[in-house]
């Protein structure tokens, strides 16, 4: 069986996530599930980021010890993932004891090989981002990463030879195509940041004690993109003095899936440490787009956060899911608002899905007391239809493939769509006043029930309660995932709505009362 390795960036743990952080772990879900449909090997990673600085100043406001206030946040996290019904195989955390262990040794094998040394750091610091930065590097005199304030700072500091592997990045990249998705962050990369000259990299701290210890000298604290970047391998039985079985099996990774804003530490930093360790890079690092509230980030400040926990009591998971999934592009931000939700949980989830399987099963209970099989009593309408059910797969995995899942929803609410409009065409309350017609509208029937089964089995990975749902209602759990002549239907007795039309205006003052 082939396997499939997909991580998420690990979650840095200041605070609860919003529905933008949110989104990241939906999108590998579906991701990671989709791959599992397709029969393979999937081992699916994600967790929580809790040394430095910030989590040190943070826990020192709240007056509880940084141990106490990470173990807080990443409950909190691991929770709201687990609302968002994700399928992780392991949620990990950097304060484990095996991965701080790994750490020390990594720190150790870099400096034995001499690509860490002892030296000065003297440069402009962003407490937020856990990054210095050169007086060039400034945007307006600020952090160009978030826009905050920078102070000067200096202190020993050991540093990774990053310059020492830019050459072989840069051969790298240019010779593996697909390593940096999309296109356009890459050629970011290689132009603003690796061939302008790549700096050595400052990997250890002394002015703050929340971090793993330098084991050969514990004044230092290992730093933070060294730390979380490890993860990836640590938490499958990376060991500098000899690795584990599932390592062997599962590394390289298939899929680093992380925001855009750390692209630079994934498609920079990491490959070059996986060079100094003489270990294979990751497959590919995809850079996703933000969601923006309207037209604007996402920020505590702003007071314009929307929490996915709120969204879920709301409306449902599926829904939420299906928003975040289907609205934002694969390159550009995406937008949330909850006119927007509202709208698409109107026209595609309860018109478009829910209408159809509704409609579908009360007929089959109407006309045929519940049980339907194939007369094949065919019809030209019916040749387009199988067509579409038979070449849904291919469309959907061509999209999956480039990573587009709101476009391989597409593909499947074109069928969907498709199958609306063959009732429409085939007329069944009117075939079921003629007696001589019962076979047709037996064949019609079956059609859609088939239709409605497949496009089921393709929504698991994306709306998998949904899936679930339409399973049962069919009460046929046959997974072949092409049109069967033959299959045979014995339906619910009484069709449950899968999704409800909302009142628009009456959901957004109940929200807006809620916020108050």
């Amino acid at each position: 069986m082939e396997k499939y390795y997909i991580s998420t960036a690990i979650a840095y743990t200041s605070g609860k996530p919003h529905i933008g952080n949110t989104y990241e772990i939906v999108l590998a879900d579906s991701i990671a599930r989709y791959k599992r449909l397709k029969g393979f090997d999937v081992y699916f990673q994600t967790g929580t980021d809790e040394h430095g600085e910030k989590i040190q100043l943070k826990a020192e406001e709240k007056g509880v010890s940084p141990q106490e206030f990470v173990d807080q946040v990443s409950a909190e996290i691991k929770r709201i993932w687990d609302i968002m019904n994700t399928s992780y195989d392991r949620f990990v955390r950097t304060t484990d004891k095996n991965h701080e262990k790994i750490v020390q040794k990594i720190f150790k094998k870099m400096y034995d090989k001499g690509d860490i040394y002892l030296g000065k750091y003297e440069g402009l610091y962003c407490t937020p981002c856990e990054s210095f930065f050169t007086e060039s590097q400034l945007v307006d005199g600020k952090c160009p990463d978030c826009g905050r304030s920078v102070q000067p700072k200096s202190e020993e500091a050991y540093f990774f030879r990053l310059s020492k592997y830019q050459k072989q990045l840069i051969e790298y990249i240019e010779s593996h195509p697909d390593f940096i998705k999309p296109e356009s962050r890459k050629n970011e990369m290689i132009n603003n940041f690796i061939k302008p000259g790549l700096q050595d990299l400052c990997v250890s701290r002394t002015s703050f004690d929340w971090g793993i210890p330098v084991d050969f000298d514990p004044k230092h604290v290992v730093y933070v993109w060294l730390d979380a970047l490890t993860n990836y391998i640590t938490n499958i039985g990376y060991d500098p003095d000899g690795s584990s079985l599932e390592f062997s099996k599962y590394w390289p990774a298939d899929l680093h899936l992380i925001g855009k804003d750390i692209i630079r530490f994934h498609t920079i930093y990491w490959p070059c440490f996986l060079m100094s360790l003489d270990l294979p890079l990751p497959k590919q690092v995809f850079g996703h787009p933000w969601l923006l509230v309207g037209d604007g980030k996402m920020s505590k400040s702003k007071g314009n956060v929307i929490y996915a926990d709120d969204l879920v009591e709301a409306f449902d998971v599926d829904s939420v899911r299906y928003y975040v999934l289907h609205e934002i592009p694969y390159a550009n931000d995406g937008s949330i608002t909850y006119e927007l939700l509202i709208e698409r949980i109107n026209s595609d989830l309860a018109n478009v899905l829910g209408n159809l399987v509704n409609r579908t099963i009360s007929m089959v209970n109407k006309y045929f007391n519940g049980i339907v099989s194939n007369p094949k009593e065919v019809e030209s309408y019916d040749y387009e239809l199988i067509s579409m059910i038979n070449h849904l797969e291919e469309k959907i995995d061509q999209k999956m493939d480039t990573l587009e899942i709101g476009a391989a929803l597409d593909e499947i609410f074109d069928v969907l769509r498709r199958s609306n409009k063959y009732i429409d065409e085939t007329t069944p309350w009117v075939l079921a006043k003629e007696e001589s017609k019962m076979d047709r509208l037996q064949t019609v029937l079956y059609n859609l029930l088939e239709s409605i089964r497949i496009c089921g089995i393709f929504l698991s990975p994306f709306l998998p309660d949904t899936s679930e749902k339409i399973k049962n209602q069919l009460q046929n759990h046959h997974l072949e995932r092409t049109y069967l002549e033959n299959n045979s239907y014995h339906v619910t007795d009484t069709p449950e709505a899968l999704f409800m039309r909302i009142d628009k205006e009456k959901k957004l003052q109940e929200l807006i009362q809620k916020e108050q």
